[in-house]
C-alpha cells in the first residue's frame, strides 16, 4: 500500500498535531509501508489531481479547509481523514468563521471512507454533530514515550506550562491565577513559541510577577528533559484541546496536572491524579493551584496517582500498529 500523507504546511512544524503526524509517518515506514509526505501549500486541487491511483490519501484535518471544494471527489475515492479535532470548535474564531468552518466539516467528514481521531471525546462528537457514521471512526490516541519519574521536591514549587503561545491555551489566565498566590513559593516556566508572546510578557509585568515567570521559548531535547525533571506541577488553563499530549507526558512522569476541561483535556486526568477546573473559571483554578503548591502532602499523593496512571498510557509502537491496521481496513 502506498500512502500519501497530506499536511497543510511543513511537516517539521512544532505542534502536537504535527508531532503526531511525524511519529505515525516514521512508524509506518518502520513497518515497511511506503509513505509520501505531501505538504499542501494551499493548492489542494492540484495536489488531489496529482495523486497516483494506487495511493491511499490520508488528509490531516488541519488541511481540510483547503479541501472543502473537493468533498464529492473525496467521497468518490478511498480516502482517510485524520481528525485531531474539529477546527470549527476552537474558541478563537468569530461566529461567522465558526459557522463557515462547521459547514465545511459537516460536508467533508462524512465523505471519508474512514476517519481516524485522536481521542474518545472527538469520536463521540463526530456522529452527533458532524454526521459521520460511527462505524467509520477509529480512535488512535497519541502514544506516550517511556520516561523516568520526576523526583518529588518539597522545596518550593516549579510549575511548567508547555504549549504554543496563543489565546486558546489560556496562558494569560494561568498568569492571573498565579498572581493571586503572591504569598506562596512558586516559579513558572512558560515554554513555547507563538503570536501571544509579547502579550503574555506584558501581562506578567502588569501583574508584577515577571520575576517569577521564565519564558524560554521552545524547549526541545535535553533542555526539555531537564525542565521536566525539575517540574512539580504541570499547568495548562486551556480553552480547547483535541487531546493534550503534554498532559499525557506529565502523567507519564508522575507530575500532577492542574488544567481546565477545554475539549478533550479534562478527560485525560483521572480522579486524584491532579486538578481540573472549568474553562475560564479563574477563581477555582487559582484555588486548585494554591492547594497543590502549599500542601506538599496532597501534591505527593497526586504525584503517586499520576505516576501509576501514566504507566498505563499506550506507547507509540502500539498506537502506530493501530494506525497501520486502520489503514489496512479501508
Amino acid at each position: 500500500m502506498r500512502i500519501g500523507f497530506i499536511v497543510p504546511g511543513s511537516i517539521e512544524t512544532i505542534s502536537g498535531g504535527y508531532g503526531y503526524d511525524r511519529a505515525m509517518i516514521a512508524g509506518l515506514r518502520s513497518l515497511g509501508r511506503e509513505v509520501s509526505v505531501i505538504e499542501l501549500g494551499g493548492d489542494a486541487r492540484a495536489v488531489w489531481a496529482a495523486l497516483p491511483n494506487d495511493m491511499l490519501p490520508v488528509i490531516d484535518g488541519l488541511a481540510l479547509r483547503d479541501f472543502a471544494p473537493l468533498a464529492a471527489e473525496i467521497a468518490g475515492r478511498c480516502c482517510v481523514g485524520l481528525i485531531h479535532h474539529p477546527i470549527s470548535l476552537e474558541p478563537d474564531w468569530n461566529d461567522s468563521e465558526k459557522t463557515d468552518l462547521a459547514a465545511q466539516e459537516r460536508a467533508l467528514f462524512p465523505a471519508f471512507a474512514k476517519v481516524i481521531v485522536t481521542s474518545d471525546w472527538t469520536a463521540k462528537l463526530l456522529p452527533e454533530r458532524f454526521g459521520v457514521a460511527a462505524e467509520k471512526i477509529v480512535v488512535v490516541q497519541p502514544g506516550t514515550a517511556p520516561a523516568s519519574r520526576t523526583r518529588f521536591s518539597e522545596a518550593g514549587c516549579e510549575i511548567l506550562a508547555l504549549g504554543s503561545l496563543e489565546p486558546r491555551k489560556g496562558h494569560a489566565m494561568l498568569l492571573r491565577a498565579l498572581a493571586r498566590l503572591w504569598d506562596l513559593d512558586w516559579h513558572l516556566t512558560l515554554a513555547g513559541q507563538g503570536p501571544d508572546l509579547e502579550n503574555l510578557q506584558a501581562v506578567a509585568a502588569d501583574l508584577k510577577i515577571a520575576d517569577r515567570v521564565t519564558m524560554p521559548g521552545l524547549l526541545q531535547g535535553a533542555a526539555l528533559e531537564a525542565q521536566w525533571a525539575r517540574t512539580d506541577v504541570f499547568a495548562l488553563a486551556t480553552r480547547f484541546e483535541g487531546f493534550g499530549m503534554a498532559i499525557a507526558e506529565a502523567l507519564a512522569r508522575g507530575i500532577p496536572p492542574a488544567i481546565t476541561d477545554g475539549g478533550a483535556a479534562g478527560s485525560l486526568v483521572p480522579l486524584e491524579a491532579g486538578c481540573v477546573a472549568k474553562v475560564d473559571d479563574q477563581v477555582t483554578y487559582s484555588k486548585m493551584l494554591r492547594r497543590m503548591i502549599f500542601d506538599t502532602r496532597v501534591r505527593k499523593m497526586m504525584a503517586d496517582v499520576a505516576w501509576e496512571f501514566g504507566q498505563t498510557l499506550p506507547d507509540w509502537p502500539a498506537q502506530i500498529a493501530r494506525f497501520a491496521q486502520a489503514l489496512e481496513t479501508v
